[in-house]
Formats: C-alpha cells, structure tokens, sequence
C-alpha cells in the first residue's frame, strides 16, 4: 500500500520467484522496487516502519522491519563495472535491464503483487523444463561473479532431472573461466560447496568439477579419489550426512584436510570431523558376528574427547551402515557401575592400588559387553 500510494512499482523478485513457482514455501523473499533507497527511507520513515540497519545500501537494499519480520527491497539496477568479484551498480526503472544482470534463468522472473509473472528470459519454461542456463551469454555472467560457476552447479543439483544435461557452450564458458575462482573468497565457495554436496547428482557434479579443471581452484585435491567419492555418494543417499562427510571421501590422507581449510577456512567442528574420518574410515568397521556394533561402542567408551558420538554416526553413513546408525543412535552409553568409593569399602586403600583396579574392572566390564552390573565386578575383583 506504501508503494501504491507513491506510485513505486514493487514485485517479488528471485529466488522467491523460481520457489513459488516451483510449488515450494520460499525460504526469504525479496522484492524489487523502482523507488531509490533515498525515496524508500522517506517513505518508511513517514510512515514510521522501522528500518534495520545494514550495508546493502550502497547497492540499493533497504531493510524494513514489519509484524517481526525483515523485508529487504532491492532498487532495481545495472551493474556498472564488475571485476568477477564485486560491482559497481547505477539504479534503474527499467526491469528487464535488472533482469539481464542477474545470474540464472530461474532466478530473475518477477511476480507482481496481483499475480502477473514477468519473466523476459523463459526462466519459467526453463524451470518447468528443469534446465538450468545463465541469462544471456554464459561466459559474461560468468565473468561479472566467477562464484556463478558453483551457483550453476548447485541450482544444477536442486532443479535438473537428471545428471549430463548440460548446454556444451556452458560447460566450455565454465572450463574457460575456471581460473577465476581463484579469487573469490574461500567463504564464499564453501557456502556454495555445501549446498551442491547435500544437493542431488553431488557425484556427477564432483566429477565435472574435475573434469572443467575447477576443483585445484577451490580447495580440492588435485589427485581426488574420485571412486572413492562415487562410493560414498551412493551410500550416504538418504542418511543426511554433513557436507563434510560426504566431501572427505576425495581425500587420501590429512594434508588434503589441511590444504582445504586453508583454502575454505572452514570451522573447527569441520575440520576434526574430516580428520577423522581419514583416520578412521578404514580400521573402526563393524564386526563379524552377532555384536557388529561392537568396535564403535568400544571406541565411544574409550575415548575421551567431545561429540565422538557424532562423528561416529557420520562414520556410518560414510559406509552406508544405514541400519548399525539407527542402532548406535539409540544406544545409550552406559555408565561404569563401580566407583573408587566402592573399592574403599572393600579394604582397597591406596590411590594407586584404587586406580589400577579399577582400570581392571573397566576392563572386564568392556568385555562382557558393558553389561557386568556392580555385584558381579566386585566378586570379579576378589578374584583378581
């Protein structure tokens, strides 16, 4: 109604755009204006909506604050000088001129407020198509932002039927500008890494990142094991693994972890995650026989670091143990049943002598499948 009364024309642009169409609830939604930053902060300010201060400003976004929600309304614009990383950007009234700067098909239809989608690009066929192209030229939207190449990538694993269906001109734009990801911020490629690891067809992708030479650009490995990933792709379908999970399988040992945080600077809780499961993919396997959970149980027990429980679960689905994860996952670790406390009453009276019993009891408790309760350790220790 603001919009209305001033005469400002006002849409649903994006991403928002390409999820209502594509009968899903969209996660933000942005709008598009032909009003300038200056007459939208008139206008709110008049009308008393209060506005959350960020820094889009300068590339025309204002956030407005209402019923306990953002908005954030774009100036429509035309990228003025663009450096692969950045742009400079000059506003416009013209909305096929905004249309023509933004990166996919899918991505920069319109949807005025009454319904009409204004769509200059056949992103809705494209969408109803399942394809993914760029807006225009390939190779000159890719050269305005080279992260478009992952973004390609991923709303490639969110849209595309089917892995290999792929314009030739695109994958040739892509291979071209390959090096360009050299300059984007690691921060940057690991938001998009992510998405396309949890996304569909992550190994046909992977294996094209190799193919159109991207993946040394972007942190991988240059010698990925790439059958390996194929491997792990296939068992980790359904199990919601973390990106990570899915990632180290590339990795033949922990400098690859290292040379890739290097890169991404991805976090802490990342970094150990994949360090592990290098370590501990190929020895912590199940057991033959009646106790297959054995080995992970033991090694939960053993250990005496933070959230191994969660790594071990990501361990099983690296090795698509579907049914031992939903058992370790309602496995509750039990807890020793006999305390130094005990061993006192029981005439054992120096610390030395306390510890090194009880180590023993632990021991025979590990053994008998934590399942000795405190009676039976106790006569176990008269033996001993």
């Amino acid at each position: 109604e603001l919009f209305e009364k001033k005469n400002y024309e006002l849409r649903i642009a994006g991403g928002a755009v390409r999820d209502l169409l594509s009968g899903v609830t969209p996660q933000d939604i942005d709008f598009a204006t032909t009003a300038t930053p200056t007459e939208m902060k008139e206008m709110f300010t008049g009308a008393g909506v209060r506005l959350i201060n960020n820094k889009g400003e300068k590339h025309g976004t204002i956030t407005a604050r209402l019923h306990e929600q953002n908005f954030e309304i774009t100036t429509l614009r035309i990228d003025v000088v663009t450096d692969g990383r950045h742009a400079e950007v000059e506003f416009t009234t013209d909305w096929h001129k905004d249309a023509e700067r933004r990166d996919l098909t899918v991505n920069s239809m319109f949807l005025g407020l009454d319904g009409t989608l204004y769509d200059f690009f056949n992103g809705y066929e494209d969408l109803k198509n399942k394809k993914i192209r760029f807006v225009g030229k390939a190779a000159d939207r890719i050269q305005e932002d080279y992260l478009r190449i992952l973004r390609y990538f991923r709303f490639y694993g969110r849209i595309a039927e089917k892995p290999g269906d792929h314009e030739p001109n695109t994958l040739q734009a892509i291979k071209e500008n390959a090096k360009g990801l050299a300059g984007i911020s690691g921060e940057r490629i690991w938001v998009e890494l992510k998405k396309i690891l949890l996304g569909n067809h992550v190994n046909h992708l992977v294996q094209l990142m190799y193919e159109l030479d991207i993946a040394q650009y972007i942190g991988l490995p240059l010698d990925g094991n790439l059958e390996e990933f194929a491997k792990v792709a296939k068992n980790i379908q359904n199990l919601s693994p973390k990106p990570m999970t899915v990632l180290t399988s590339l990795f033949k040992g922990k400098d690859d972890v290292t040379n890739l945080d290097l890169r991404l600077k991805i976090s802490k809780e990342e970094k150990n995650l994949g360090l592990f499961l290098v370590k501990h993919r190929q020895e912590l396997t199940k057991a033959p026989g009646p106790e297959p959970l054995r080995p992970y149980q033991d090694f939960l027990m053993d250990s005496r670091e933070a959230n191994t429980n969660s790594k071990i679960f990501e361990l099983l689905k690296y090795q698509g143990e579907e049914q031992l994860l939903k058992e370790m996952q309602e496995w509750t670790v039990p807890s020793f049943p006999v305390s130094g406390h005990d061993l006192r009453k029981m005439g054992v009276s120096s610390g030395k002598e306390i510890g090194t019993a009880l180590q023993q009891l632990r021991d025979e408790w590990k053994k008998s499948g934590y399942h000795m309760d405190k009676e039976e350790l106790l006569s176990c220790l008269k033996k001993l």
